[in-house]
């Protein structure tokens, strides 16, 4: 992941990067609201990857410059895009349709916990009086194949994001199947999380230390 000795922990861009380079050639994938949308601008070049997005949209292509915005143009976090060759528009009940219909190879999504059994909470920090606001979200997490988590290792205050037990109301459960984090790339499988990439720099026991589940190397 990162060519120095020190440990640097990968920047939201270099952690799109990441996620982008595992993103195999001819899937169909939605990139969630906030970080995960990065990934669009760090597609591998030559690689046909559709992307889709809840409002409507399939065969989004990068970012626009910003001076070649169009304002009617948006993806489903209100953000504008840009439209490949090939690319449709439709009603927000199709696209709902082929997400839960199976439809979606990859949905890349952020997360606020991660539990050891692939337990995803991504939409409420349990507030009291929180409006419910949980979206489409648990409909990309039920009906893609693969759902990947791309997130900061720790909370702001320093606590795990990946545990045991999620304490956050879920968005679904047993529904993540990799985790993306700027310290390292961990798979959840039946037997446990399984670490299968880290930063340079960064030990197991090091990563441990940072983790609320147990980690094994790949």
């Amino acid at each position: 992941m990162n060519t120095t000795q020190t440990l640097q922990p990968l920047t939201r861009e270099q952690l799109a990067r990441r996620v982008a380079r595992d993103i195999p050639d001819g899937s169909y994938v939605n990139l969630g609201i906030g970080m995960p949308v990065l990934i669009a601008a760090h597609l591998p070049a030559g690689r046909e990857i559709v992307l889709h997005s809840e409002n409507g949209i399939l065969g989004m292509g990068p970012p626009p410059a910003p001076e070649a915005a169009d304002r009617d143009l948006i993806n489903a976090g209100k953000q504008p895009v840009t439209l490949l060759a090939g690319g449709a528009f439709f009603h927000h009940a199709d696209s709902f349709a082929m997400m839960r219909g199976g439809h979606l190879d990859i949905c890349v999504m952020g997360g606020m916990q991660v539990s050891a059994a692939g337990d995803l909470a991504n939409w409420s920090l349990g507030r009291a009086g929180e409006p419910p606001a949980v979206g489409g979200a648990m409909d990309l997490a039920v009906g893609a194949r693969r759902v990947y988590i791309m997130m900061d290792h720790n909370a702001k205050d320093g606590t795990p994001k990946i545990v045991q037990r999620c304490t956050l109301p879920l968005t679904g459960a047993g529904v993540v199947s990799r985790i993306y984090t700027d310290l390292a790339v961990i798979d959840v499988t039946p037997d446990g999380l399984v670490v299968r990439d880290m930063i340079d720099g960064l030990t197991l026991p090091m990563l441990q230390s940072r983790t609320g589940a147990p980690l094994r190397a790949a």
